[in-house]
């Protein structure tokens, strides 16, 4: 769920390659495409990182994980 909602807020900013977001805000690129297809568990720094970039919080992250959760 981590990673889909990352390609969602990603796309949300015109992103449509992980590649290109992954490049132009200095994230290795096969580290992100892991991170978006959960292929590798998320460090709490690496979340913050991306979440900072999207200008989400911590807890507005979850939060809007757990309302499409109850739909």
């Amino acid at each position: 769920q981590i990673g889909d909602r990352l390609a969602e807020l990603r796309k949300q900013l015109g992103y449509t390659s992980y590649e290109t977001f992954a490049y132009d805000h200095e994230i290795p690129r096969m580290q992100y495409w892991r991170m978006e297809k959960g292929k590798v568990n998320i460090t709490v720094k690496s979340l913050l990182k991306i979440l900072a970039i999207h200008q989400v919080s911590l807890t507005e992250f979850f939060y809007s994980m757990r309302k499409k959760e109850k739909r």
